[in-house]
């Protein structure tokens, strides 16, 4: 597999810096803030702060009291020029939270008739967690249009005993409609700070000028990409080491060396698909979450309902 796709790994103390830009007339800023806390081992979901189309119903409880699972709603069911969604999620001590989507998130073509920056295509999610609280981030796949002018970001703020599971994965225009990513750009970024200190940072910024799509050194003509980071800190070096194997072992059962590895980076471990189907890709990863959710506070997989519907 194709596995060096632009990758920087920072472990020196960084500021967050998000640049202003200029809106859109139409455009749709949303914003929802989650926060989650435990009491008497029931995780509750105690505050909702909405602003715009981006929403949730409840928390539900398919695996028992321990467990929130909360399903994003954006009834556009896609980002257009203008646009910006941020999410935030604070997790107080020993809350455990599951947070996923109903649907694809899509980011449309953006409008060409808009002033300079006008035509950007915002998402960033921020997450909080205190001592002993665990998050699993398992949205459905993302959506590029040719055209979008997308930036998807992902900031994950954690303490050395708190637990996180999360995936993107990105699919790079429509394929198998004949609309194949050929102009505009896409600007992914990943980062994960444990008190505050940057541990690690991925980063990727596709355009057709710079044929990141199509360079050996970059997707080498593949349109799915993802990474699914895992920081489970209870895991001794020796507990990393078998697990690593035991998904070694997996990806050989399922021949899959082709698309996806596995790796330990200072503790996180890090498995990345190169390939072309969505699908496919979910599938390997929820084999990789079977075998670490029972690691993690003896919590065995429970998938989602809205994934069946």
């Amino acid at each position: 597999m194709q596995n060096n796709v632009v990758t920087n790994r920072v472990v020196k103390n960084s500021a967050v810096k998000n640049s202003t830009l200029v809106k859109a007339k139409n455009a749709w800023i949303a914003s929802l803030e989650l926060d989650f806390d435990c009491t008497e081992q029931r995780t509750r979901l105690t505050k909702i702060k909405r602003q715009g189309p981006l929403s949730v119903q409840k928390a539900f409880y398919p695996e028992g009291q321990r467990c929130a699972h909360v399903y994003l709603l954006h009834p556009p069911a896609g980002i257009v020029s203008g646009d910006e969604l941020h999410l935030v999620a604070n997790l107080d001590n020993g809350a455990d939270a599951l947070i996923t989507t109903p649907g694809a998130n899509r980011f449309y073509r953006a409008r060409d008739n808009l002033d300079i920056g006008d035509s950007k295509q915002v998402q960033i999610s921020t997450f909080h967690l205190a001592s002993q609280s665990m998050l699993e981030y398992l949205p459905q796949e993302t959506l590029i249009y040719s055209g979008a002018d997308a930036v998807n970001q992902v900031d994950i703020h954690l303490v050395p005993d708190s637990i996180y599971l999360g995936w993107e994965i990105t699919c790079l225009g429509l394929p198998a409609s004949q609309q194949p990513f050929t102009q505009g750009r896409f600007s992914q970024r990943n980062r994960i700070f444990c008190q505050q200190k940057l541990i690690y940072q991925d980063r990727i910024d596709i355009t057709a000028a710079n044929a990141l799509l199509h360079h050996p050194a970059g997707l080498a003509g593949n349109t799915v990409m993802a990474s699914f980071v895992l920081y489970v800190p209870a895991l001794s070096v020796q507990q990393r080491h078998e697990l690593l194997a035991q998904i070694r072992t997996l990806i050989i059962e399922v021949g899959a060396q082709q698309w996806l590895s596995v790796t330990d980076i200072n503790g996180l471990v890090l498995a990345r698909y190169l390939g072309e189907h969505a699908q496919q890709c979910k599938t390997l990863f929820i084999q990789i979450w079977q075998r670490v959710r029972p690691l993690c506070k003896g919590k065995q997989v429970h998938q989602p309902r809205i994934w069946f519907t």
